[in-house]
């Protein structure tokens, strides 16, 4: 009998042997599958650890298990398997020693029962950094987070304001707060040692090398630490302060890393043309936002180029703008070779300047933001004028022109403003707006724990709050579901949004309850991540649940099969509806106070 699925198979199958956690350690037989896959289940993450493998015996259930004078409790190998000791009030010094000494895996410290702080010395670009990397996040709908910290001379003590940070992220999310690229986390007191350290910047990885570093589970973001005085801008223009970065450490688009006690990159907010378009006082309004959006500024062309995808959040910026002002942020342009910055000089004033990929040609150069101005007068001599203003494009034309653009955008037609001089065509330059069908990039990295299909490019949508249902000491989470049928989502209008709403919850919810019973063993044999695929179309209907890349146990799905077929067979299919096919994860988690 193999004790991980309880079925039975003969000698030869079933002759191998694991430790296995819900015997206390002990080993157990196993067929020749489970053996293959046990590892993978039982040591998981970077460095061979996972929230997955820890048991309530061994760890505390306090939300946060970081002392106020010592470090948190840290997991060591006794090199068995799947095998590990919890050592409470670790030595900081031993333990900065053995970093020190070239030690190869990460440090990983247990801030609660399900987040890890994974902590590793490496050397990246010729600094010196700590590398402190989050695993339980995905968990509680969050992405994973990382924190390259250049250490100091002689640094002899753990940044453990780092593991408080985490800790307060872990909680933000259990409310539904949710970082995402460009987010800002604000520290609530002094960090790291100094009063002027105000928060992070998260930022995902685009053209930076990650070489040697020890990264978690996709998606993940890298936090950068800002200045109090440049906070403004991170809330307000946080493009803005990436690319200032990248210009001071000449970094391209941004360093990874964070410099402790560095001197400000912008002061005072002062004269600049955000003023006009951002409120600095309250932030109760900045610049839209079109996910995708790019501008590209070539000689004698720029190219506004906007996703169809992102046609609802343009008509929102539309709707809302002044019918004379057009204006909106644009995202960072990963296929340019430069970029426009905007530095504030020590008088105050703001400059244009341009950063670029090391070495390479500049050919084409993004910009940050567009501005339509509809003052242009007609009897100015002028088709339309364009200049580049701080880091981004503004574009005058006339009030005839801005109802032409506006009507244009509200059709998704192409659209081609000549600036220039009415009597001087040769010397024209062109102003290009253009609808393309974008690759989508959401999810990248991500991939089902059903059969290990790739999720990428595939949409999802975060459920915070929705199902979490408890059972000896376990907690079951739905935390994000994603939509696999042609086309994305389905209309999200009238009935048929309602109806599916609530088919999912009525999944979600099923789900849950018919494996409350098994919380603890799942999550003893490492299959705390679940997914559960649910198809309705023309050629099938039914579903496949599973874990770690293979379908749960034949006893799992029984209590599935039970309560999902009824649902799922109550919704069919009629034939005028699109196929449906959706995915939802889950988590099981420890329950802690």
């Amino acid at each position: 009998v193999c004790v991980c699925v309880l079925q039975v198979f003969c000698s030869v199958c079933s002759g191998l042997k694991f430790r296995l956690t819900h015997l206390d350690g002990k080993e157990g037989r196993v067929c020749v599958s489970c053996h293959s896959t046990l590892p993978l289940q039982e040591v998981c993450g970077p460095c061979g650890w996972g929230t997955a493998t820890l048991v309530s015996s061994h760890i505390s259930s306090s939300a946060n298990l970081i002392p106020l004078d010592g470090l948190p409790p840290i997991l060591t190998s006794t090199g068995v398997k799947g095998d590990y000791t919890v050592e409470e009030r670790p030595s900081e010094r031993v333990l900065i020693q053995d970093l020190e000494s070239g030690r190869p895996n990460s440090l990983v410290f247990v801030l609660n029962a399900n987040l890890l702080a994974m902590v590793k010395l490496v050397n990246y670009v010729n600094r010196k950094c700590w590398c402190v990397t989050s695993k339980g996040m995905h968990a509680v709908g969050q992405v994973e987070v990382v924190v390259l910290l250049q250490c100091l001379a002689e640094e002899k003590s753990f940044p453990k304001d780092i593991f408080s940070h985490f800790i307060q992220l872990y909680r933000d999310a259990l409310t539904g707060k949710v970082l995402s690229h460009l987010g800002l986390s604000q520290f609530s007191s002094s960090f790291l040692g100094c009063e002027e350290h105000a928060g992070f910047l998260w930022v995902r990885s685009t053209l930076q090398t990650l070489q040697g570093l020890p990264m978690p589970n996709q998606p993940f973001l890298f936090g950068l630490l800002i200045h109090r005085a440049e906070v403004p801008w991170a809330k307000a223009f946080p493009l803005r302060l990436m690319l200032r970065l990248g210009a001071e450490y000449r970094f391209y688009p941004c360093p990874l890393y964070s410099v402790r006690f560095r001197k400000a990159l912008f002061g005072e907010t002062g004269h600049t043309i955000m003023r006009l378009l951002v409120d600095f006082r309250n932030y109760r309004y900045t610049l839209p936002v079109v996910p995708g959006l790019t501008v590209d500024l070539e000689a004698q062309r720029t190219c506004i180029k906007i996703p169809t995808n992102g046609y609802d959040e343009l008509m929102k910026a539309l709707n809302k703008s002044n019918e004379h002002v057009l204006a909106m942020a644009a995202c960072f342009n990963v296929a340019a070779d430069s970029h426009l910055i905007c530095v504030q000089g020590d008088d105050g004033e703001y400059q244009t300047q341009a950063i670029s990929i090391h070495n390479q040609p500049r050919k084409v150069t993004g910009s940050c933001f567009f501005l339509f101005s509809g003052a242009l007068k007609a009897a100015s001599g002028y088709l339309a004028k364009s200049s580049i203003v701080e880091d981004g494009l503004m574009v005058q034309i006339t009030v005839e022109t801005m109802v032409e653009l506006r009507q244009s955008l509200r059709e998704m037609k192409d659209y081609n403003i000549s600036c220039g001089r009415i009597d001087q065509s040769d010397s024209q330059e062109h102003v290009q707006v253009q609808w393309q069908e974008k690759e989508c990039t959401v999810n990248k990295g991500v991939i089902s724990p059903i059969d290990g299909k790739s999720m990428e490019s595939i949409s999802s949508i975060k459920m915070f709050q929705k199902s979490e249902y408890k059972a000896n000491g376990k907690v079951i989470r739905w935390t994000e579901v994603f939509s696999l049928q042609k086309g994305g989502h389905p209309k999200s209008q009238g009935d048929h949004h309602t109806e599916h709403s609530r088919l999912t919850e009525r999944l979600a919810r099923a789900f849950c309850l018919a494996l409350g019973p098994h919380l603890k063993l799942l999550k003893e044999d490492g299959m705390a991540k679940l997914g559960l695929r649910v198809t309705l179309d023309s050629h099938q209907v039914g579903f496949v649940a599973g874990s770690n890349g293979l379908p749960l146990p034949a006893p799992y799905l029984n209590a599935l099969e039970t309560v999902l077929i009824p649902i799922i067979h109550s919704r069919g299919r009629k034939r005028s509806e699109e196929p449906l096919v959706m995915e939802l994860i889950f988590y099981i988690l420890e329950n802690i106070s």
